[in-house]
C-alpha cells in the first residue's frame, strides 16, 4: 500500500485541495501509471484471444537464429 500523508486545505468552510509532499505525488503519479500501462496490456491481451501464436523457438527458426 502506499502511505500518503496529505494535508487538506480548505475554502469557505470546505475541504477544497489536497497538498502532498512532492516525494509522496511522484510515488502516486508512478503508481498511477503502471495502473493504466496495465490496464493498457489487459485490454491488448482481451483483443489478441484467439489469434494464432508461434513460440520462441519457431520464431528463432524461421528467423535462422
Amino acid at each position: 500500500m502506499l502511505a500518503i500523508h496529505p494535508n487538506i486545505l480548505e475554502r469557505d468552510g470546505q475541504k477544497a485541495f489536497v497538498v502532498l509532499p512532492y516525494e509522496e505525488f511522484v510515488r502516486l503519479e508512478e503508481k498511477l501509471q503502471q495502473f493504466e500501462d496495465l490496464k493498457q496490456l489487459r485490454a491488448a491481451k482481451a483483443e489478441e484471444v484467439g489469434e494464432p501464436t508461434a513460440s520462441l523457438d519457431a520464431v528463432k527458426k524461421e528467423l535462422g537464429l
